[in-house]
């Protein structure tokens, strides 16, 4: 607590967090993006699971903090490389949550949907959408995680800012307080943005009835 009070004051935390929830930012909203299409796709159409989900399937095996050599020799060594790997980390959680989100939807009420006259864009607005957005917040939560976890490797290659950079400058000098301190600060914002999330779905999904706690 001593030494998050002192690197706060002279902001040294500051920066380092700033550009670590940049880092995280980006490389969420690619991967997540980049999965939420191909999902969709790969759900949706028959030629996209043909063509879309083997691939996906098989790259999901490969474990993707073990392709940072790879992605060494692609994108070098620069911002680029963090940004991939963080974009990496959230891509699978959410494309599989999408595709089953998808094809879990209960084929006769799409059917109650064309015989109510709905056009195939209102089916997506007000049947599928709704049917996918439960699966949808689990991926994020899942990929949430996974991007924090991608973060903590790519800011301990050639970084020079970053709350992982941090960790490994401290650990250099066996200043195990700041070690613990980074590891405290990628806990509290995994939490913090996990709770966020979880508001963000109970007002979303306002019309969801399912068990809850007691």
């Amino acid at each position: 607590m001593a030494t998050g009070v002192r690197l706060s004051r002279d902001g040294t935390l500051g920066i380092h967090l700033l550009d670590s929830l940049t880092r995280a930012g980006a490389g969420l909203l690619i991967g997540g993006l980049l999965a939420l299409a191909l999902g969709t796709v790969a759900g949706l159409l028959r030629l996209g699971d043909d063509l879309v989900d083997p691939p996906v399937q098989m790259a999901r095996m490969l474990p993707h903090l073990g392709l940072v050599p790879l992605l060494i020799i692609w994108v070098g060594i620069g911002e680029s490389l963090k940004i991939s790997l963080v974009a990496l980390g959230p891509f699978f959680p959410i494309y599989f949550n999408t595709y089953a989100g998808i094809r879990d939807i209960d084929e006769r009420l799409v059917e109650a949907a064309r015989t109510c006259g709905l056009g195939q864009a209102a089916r997506l607005r007000h049947v599928v959408l709704p049917g996918t957005l439960p699966s949808l917040f689990l991926g994020l939560r899942l990929a949430i995680g996974a991007a924090w976890l991608s973060l903590v490797v790519g800011e301990q290659v050639n970084a020079q800012t970053g709350i992982g950079f941090l960790m490994m400058e401290a650990r250099e000098f066996s200043q195990t307080d700041v070690v613990v301190l980074g590891l405290l600060v990628y806990a509290l914002l995994g939490l913090i943005s996990d709770l966020a999330l979880r508001v963000l779905e109970r007002r979303m999904l306002t019309w969801r009835r399912g068990l809850r706690a007691t």
